[in-house]
């Protein structure tokens, strides 16, 4: 299990917000600002060696910024943020070392496949990350679009993982319920990442304390990798950015 560390942009500036509450004309629930630069978190990331983290543009003016941190670490870093089969080489050449699609990949609420094919014929699925955040349905998990206002009908399950798999080299999959509260983990998505996701993922949400992580580690029988934000010290939080490393570190030795 991995810890793979996040640079949020909101309007130029190292943001953590509340997700779910990222809606069109209105200002998200920010849970911490920093006074510190993109630059200042890529390079903290690399002095820890924690490849494989990713940049997440949340919203317009956020371009400048995510340069400059790709510019501190180049290749240290996926990228996300309205990106489509237009830009995605562009961020490749900006130094990311694989792009991350969300809405793009659907049409409507429908996953479009054809979308998918084409991208990764265009730059390879060593370079594609798809993003199936998701939310509770009638005790279904379905994946959520547009800044996860907008339910879609793709449904987790081992056969749309299987499928997406085919075209990308892992999933960043956040639990949108609890994304951001700092209130505990989603037991039940996890256990279900476990046994039917078939490439590497990413799971961000709730996460709180070092038992989170314990938990998340014993569920995923080490093979979830995890993402952490607002609970981390460098971002307000508790959770010590140094004990989240040193725990991830121990476990990757075990294996």
């Amino acid at each position: 299990m991995k810890f793979r560390p996040c640079i949020d942009l909101y309007n130029g500036t190292v943001k953590q917000i509340i997700g779910s509450t990222f809606k069109d004309n209105k200002d998200p629930k920010i849970n911490y600002s920093s006074d510190l630069s993109p630059e200042w978190f890529a390079k903290k990331y690399r002095e820890s060696n924690l490849f494989g983290g990713h940049i997440i543009k949340l919203g317009k003016g956020n371009d400048i910024a995510a340069k400059k941190a790709l510019d501190a670490w180049p290749n240290g870093f996926q990228i996300g943020g309205d990106i489509n089969i237009n830009n995605a080489q562009k961020w490749l050449d900006c130094g990311a070392s694989s792009i991350i699609v969300t809405s793009w990949i659907f049409t409507d609420d429908q996953v479009d496949i054809d979308k998918i094919k084409q991208l990764s014929k265009c730059i390879g699925k060593d370079k594609i990350v798809i993003d199936l955040s998701c939310k509770i349905f009638e005790e279904e998990y379905y994946v959520v679009k547009d800044r996860w206002q907008t339910p879609t009908k793709l449904k987790i399950n081992f056969q749309n993982l299987d499928l997406l798999s085919k075209y990308c080299t892992e999933f960043l999959i956040h639990a949108v319920d609890v994304e951001g509260m700092k209130s505990g983990i989603d037991k039940k998505l996890i256990n279900k990442l476990s046994n039917e996701c078939p490439i590497p993922c990413v799971y961000a949400g709730g996460i709180n304390t070092i038992k989170d992580l314990e938990n998340i580690a014993k569920l995923g029988k080490n093979r979830i990798d995890v993402t952490i934000g607002s609970a981390l010290d460098i971002f307000g939080g508790k959770l010590s950015f140094d004990e989240v490393v040193k725990f991830c570190d121990k476990n990757i030795s075990k294996k």
